[in-house]
């Protein structure tokens, strides 16, 4: 009889690992890839821009399993990317300097190293993620009050005024400047804010509290993400995904 168990438990383990590989083997083959010579980030901007956002969900599950439910596509051009160098920024706390230090990082990499395809990606997740969602959602949810008071409204989605991209680099004031450390404008300059849908879920949850249904909530906010982003299935989980494929790691806080 132990024989038999044993023999039975490998057989379910043996199926489990079939069903993980026949999914993954999915996934790759359905996942674009980018066009041969794909190294400036010209072109990965550009392609990004064209590839499918998902934004019309009526509910979204606790857990991400299918891919039709995140942004597989651009995630694969991302993966893909040729040129370099690349760096990934682990960002959590909405209060710490994150998009600063991602600012600091492309002026070091562009204007002092010269690698103007230099790929910068932010992997945001927890009270950071609520900087990738746009003011009606905020005022729709309050979402300023999970903040901690730190913020009335999504300051990190205005732009300075009178800031240009034609601005000297060397200007403090200017558009690379520390005065302007807006995600839209880095977003400009090329860099990808990656949307994390466990705290998408997990916000969501905090706020079905007050009576409403989690997954509905959890929609509603994924539906109002701000333009550009990508969407992934856990943060931690692409973390894995992104060094896997070259990208250095670095933890803004």
């Amino acid at each position: 009889m132990p024989d038999v168990n044993r023999r039975s438990a490998f057989l379910t383990f043996g199926a489990g690992v079939g069903a993980v590989a026949a999914l993954h083997a999915a996934t790759v083959s359905a996942a674009p890839t980018s066009a041969p010579g794909m190294t400036h980030i010209a072109d990965l901007t550009r392609r990004l821009a064209a590839a499918p956002r998902r934004r019309d969900f009526t509910t979204v599950p606790f857990m991400l399993d299918r891919m039709e439910l995140w942004d597989h596509e651009a995630s694969a051009l991302l993966l893909d990317y040729r040129g370099g160098p690349k760096q990934v920024w682990e960002s959590s706390d909405i209060a710490a300097a994150w998009p600063n230090l991602i600012r600091e990082s492309l002026n070091g990499q562009q204007f002092a190293h010269g690698n103007t395809d230099f790929l910068a990606v932010s992997a945001t997740h927890g009270t950071a993620h609520l900087a990738l969602f746009n003011q009606s959602i905020w005022d729709k949810y309050g979402l300023a009050g999970n903040t901690g008071g730190r913020f009335a409204r999504n300051d990190f989605i205005i732009v300075p005024p009178d800031v240009s991209p034609a601005d000297d680099h060397q200007n403090v004031n200017g558009f690379y400047g520390p005065g302007n450390n807006s995600i839209i404008s880095l977003q400009r300059r090329g860099v990808v804010m990656i949307a994390c849908h466990d705290s998408i879920h997990a916000i969501a949850r905090g706020l079905a509290r007050q009576g409403s249904n989690a997954d509905t909530i959890a929609a509603d906010l994924t539906n109002n993400l701000i333009p550009g982003v990508v969407l992934v299935p856990s943060v931690v989980a692409y973390l894995v995904e992104l060094q896997r494929s070259g990208f250095t790691y670095a933890k803004a806080a």
